[in-house]
């Protein structure tokens, strides 16, 4: 699907404020209700609009330990890869993995309550992962830019 300015305006909007109201946004983007609902609902169904969610603020909700964690693999056999890949796309921890070129092979984002969660999370978890060579794990001192979605 190409997008258009006028797509852009929207997504741009609907990143800012998911909740916003049909009529707001049509207001806000220039457009009628009715051709900005049938926008809307044109990039939701071609996949450019994924979902909606609530950002929730981590700390509040109890999970004060922040950390990026590198991890390189010992061996790029595809059932060490496949294993690692399907383990840590079901732990809560994990934020976001990203596989990645140069000294590591994974870079993850993990959240847990405090240090001794994440220590339980490593050894009783990412250790015993078969095929890692090498855990470095990088401790979140401060977020300065969180991102909110695609820069459009």
């Amino acid at each position: 699907m190409e997008l258009g300015k006028q797509d852009r305006r929207l997504l741009r909007l609907l990143q800012e404020n998911g909740r916003i109201s049909n009529q707001e946004l049509a207001e806000a983007a220039g457009m009628s209700p009715s051709a900005c609902w049938r926008r809307v609902r044109a990039l939701e169904g071609a996949g450019v609009i994924k979902g909606y969610m609530a950002m929730l603020d981590a700390r509040r909700c109890g999970m004060g330990f922040h950390a990026i964690v590198n991890v390189q693999l010992a061996r790029h056999d595809g059932r060490y890869v496949d294993d690692f890949i399907r383990a840590i796309t079901v732990r809560p921890e994990v934020l976001d993995c990203f596989a990645t070129a140069g000294e590591s092979d994974y870079h993850l984002r993990v959240r847990c309550t405090d240090l001794d969660a994440y220590n339980a999370f490593l050894d009783d978890f990412l250790f015993r992962l078969p095929g890692l060579q090498h855990v470095r794990t990088n401790l979140v001192m401060k977020e300065i830019k969180h991102a909110r979605g695609v820069p459009i």
